[in-house]
């Protein structure tokens, strides 16, 4: 029997989706043309192939994302991932919160600060910077977003400089995004 996944976790579930993904071998020029820059260089997803239905969008999508998570300079790749995390929680998207997590703690060798966040969100007692971008994050997640100019201060006094304030802000407005796309062509689910 299947059940949908209801807590965080760092452990992905499979994610199923609503509409039938893009099937490669029937695909369009256009959708396979979509498809070649995907967002990882591991196996395209059932997400992105859901995602191909609307090829015109997906080949502006996949360098968005790549760029806003994968490019140099800026904010580190685990403190983007601390972005994408804070809007999954906020969203109660446990896949996108459980690839996140466990990004952050394949690059940041910190499981205790994921554990944190699944069990306080943005109140979790963590280091000053982590502290100002996980608050930062979420607040700029919830809907209407909540973030302001006090929220930007505070991150320039956690040491956060212009680049790494952007990089914060598109990789949380990405994942606010994707969060919501996600619940509405899908669900995780186990067993």
């Amino acid at each position: 029997m299947t059940r949908v996944v209801q807590e965080f976790t760092t452990d992905v579930p499979v994610w199923k989706p609503y509409v039938t993904p893009v099937d490669l071998s029937k695909a369009t020029p256009g959708q396979l043309k979509a498809l070649q820059v995907t967002p990882s260089n591991r196996k395209v997803s059932d997400y992105v192939l859901v995602l191909a239905h609307d090829e015109e969008t997906l080949t502006h999508r996949s360098p968005l994302f790549n760029a806003i998570m994968y490019d140099e300079g800026g904010m580190s790749r685990a403190e983007r991932e601390i972005g994408a995390l804070a809007a999954s929680v906020v969203n109660r998207c446990i896949y996108c919160a459980a690839v996140h997590s466990a990004r952050y703690v394949q690059l940041a060798k910190d499981p205790e600060t994921v554990d944190k966040i699944f069990a306080a969100g943005a109140d979790a007692d963590l280091d000053h910077r982590l502290s100002a971008i996980m608050y930062f994050a979420t607040r700029l997640a919830e809907c209407p977003p909540t973030a302001d100019a006090t929220d930007m201060i505070g991150l320039r006094r956690a040491g956060l400089d212009e680049e790494e304030i952007l990089d914060l802000i598109l990789s949380s407005s990405l994942f606010g995004w994707a969060n919501r796309l996600m619940h509405t062509l899908g669900e995780p689910v186990t067993g």
